[in-house]
């Protein structure tokens, strides 16, 4: 009955800090930027790979960009004659970092691989919290 007990409220008690935990995440005022975009048929898996180790590295080299999450959307968008099929989402501390993040090397260099994957042109949709 003891370990019954103590399970139950081990399980309270988890159940609460997960819920806190989703609530002052909820609350952050960062910024999402996401973009979607048509893929080259011609880009060869050495030029997908060079894209995801770029794109992986770019949170420790852009100041203010914490995470980046990339991958081909569940739902390709038809944007003009174009079917956008791939998406990045960058997670930025705010809209000073994200302009900044335009101008820094570290971003040429990413553009580099980033254009052997990917039709010109880009869906673009930031999210700011609130």
């Amino acid at each position: 009955m003891k370990i019954s007990l103590l399970a139950s409220r081990f399980a309270i008690a988890v159940a609460c800090l997960l819920l806190v935990t989703g609530v002052v995440s909820a609350g952050e005022k960062k910024l999402m930027h996401s973009f979607y975009f048509t893929a080259i048929e011609a880009a060869t898996d050495a030029d997908w790979q060079a894209f995801f180790r770029a794109t992986d590295e770019l949170p420790g080299k852009i100041p203010g960009l914490s995470h980046v999450w990339y991958g081909k959307l569940a739902r390709p968008m038809k944007v003009g004659d174009q079917v956008r099929q791939w998406g990045v989402c960058m997670e930025f501390t705010d809209q000073a970092a994200l302009d900044a993040y335009s101008t820094n090397p570290a971003h040429d260099a990413w553009s580099a691989a980033y254009s052997k994957v990917r039709v010109p042109g880009t869906t673009t949709v930031n999210f700011m919290g609130k």
